[in-house]
């Protein structure tokens, strides 16, 4: 039997109108002060308030009914029990692209500039380290929601540092607006480089050649993350083109702990945590149709062995396409390739491994090749 959970009140109110009752529901991030006598004629039995906003009397009936309540956590820039994933505007709010230097008071800049004040990737004290985990929690838990809606994903992994004016940048966008036109769901790291072309691609899914080009040639002035226009040309390209308006969905899953490498507005969601192992084991997980594997660095390498240790053991119900785009690059000048390819010599994955060089030999690739369960 499914649980019940609620993360907005009118889903609250629609269930309670209904007759429904609250035995061991899951109630997320509400103001509940207006319905209070509601919520508590409707057996609230065992139920679990998360981040709820109540008042004392609320709070006590509640406990008499052996209801479990996790309080609001005040002080911080981030919402612990929040019930939705990002997207750009959200993250973004308040940048102006004219003032590039803007960036320190979005959400985003102020997320990360606390995850800095509060120990990085050591939280200082207790509290914040529960309270990043809750946080996490409710990320994959709206990402999961957000992936069941979608069958066919697949990923692509490559560097950050990747130029928009790069040949492979170029490809990678190419090849993500291929397969979104074939209903695969786009999904990657959430970051510059070979991410953000992933989340470009897939935006300009139902635009022109023209469109596209003409955005990358935008973009192409100021070619790497750290330039100090890279943001406001991304957001001069959502503007001009109408973006916010309807873009096919493509998942971002970026972390603060490289927060310096600011998230992709192009992803239409945008899963951020705190937790980098949670973000990398995530993305493999999810990728059941595949991943590309563009050229990269050491954390790309790392990508690409954890991805081939999950089709070798065969932890999933399915094993999934590897696709190294450059052969070159994979062979020779980072030659994970040939290791792969012989790992992989009598086991199920072994038809699934390829290293090409064209956009259009990893879409057909992907095509032939689907997951085997």
């Amino acid at each position: 039997m499914a649980s019940l959970e609620f993360e907005s009140l009118d889903e609250l109110t629609a269930h309670l109108d209904a007759g429904g009752h609250l035995r061991n529901a899951v109630l997320q991030n509400l103001d509940l002060r207006a319905v209070r006598e509601r919520i508590l004629a409707a057996d609230p039995r065992g139920a679990v308030f998360l981040g709820c906003t109540m008042d004392a009397a609320t709070r006590t009936a509640l406990w008499d009914h052996e209801a479990l309540i996790f309080p609001p956590l005040p002080g911080l820039p981030y919402q612990p029990y929040r019930a939705a994933l990002y997207d750009g505007r959200e993250l973004y709010a308040g940048f102006d692209p004219d003032t590039p230097d803007s960036y320190a008071e979005t959400l985003d800049g102020r997320i990360y500039r606390h995850w800095q004040q509060t120990g990085g990737a050591e939280p200082a004290t207790l509290l914040e380290a529960l309270a990043r985990r809750l946080h996490d929690l409710s990320i994959t838990n709206a990402l999961d929601e957000e992936v069941r809606r979608h069958e066919r994903l697949v990923a692509v992994m490559g560097g950050h540092g990747l130029a928009r004016t790069a040949t492979r940048y170029r490809d990678v966008a190419h090849l993500a607006r291929t397969l979104t036109r074939r209903g695969y769901v786009l999904i990657s790291g959430g970051g510059p480089g070979a991410m953000e072309a992933t989340h470009l691609g897939a935006c300009f899914a139902d635009r022109s050649d023209d469109d596209l080009e003409h955005a990358l040639t935008l973009l192409a002035t100021a070619p790497h993350y750290t330039d100090r226009r890279w943001l406001s040309t991304a957001f001069d390209v959502i503007d001009r083109f109408g973006l916010d308006q309807e873009r096919p969905v493509s998942l971002g899953i970026p972390t603060w702990l490289y927060g310096h490498e600011p998230p992709t507005p192009f992803a239409s969601h945008i899963a951020k945590y705190f937790a980098n192992s949670l973000r990398e084991e995530g993305l493999i997980t999810l990728a059941r149709h595949g991943i590309i594997f563009a050229p990269g660095g050491p954390g790309t390498i790392q990508e690409v062995f954890q991805d081939n240790a999950q089709n070798y053991y065969e932890t999933l119900d399915v094993v999934s396409p590897m696709v190294f785009l450059d052969r070159d690059f994979w062979s020779f000048t980072r030659p994970a390739y040939p290791l792969v390819r012989q790992l992989a010599m009598n086991r199920r994955y072994d038809p699934l491994v390829t290293a090409v060089d064209t956009p259009e030999e990893v879409v057909t690739f992907i095509e032939r090749h689907p997951p085997l369960r």
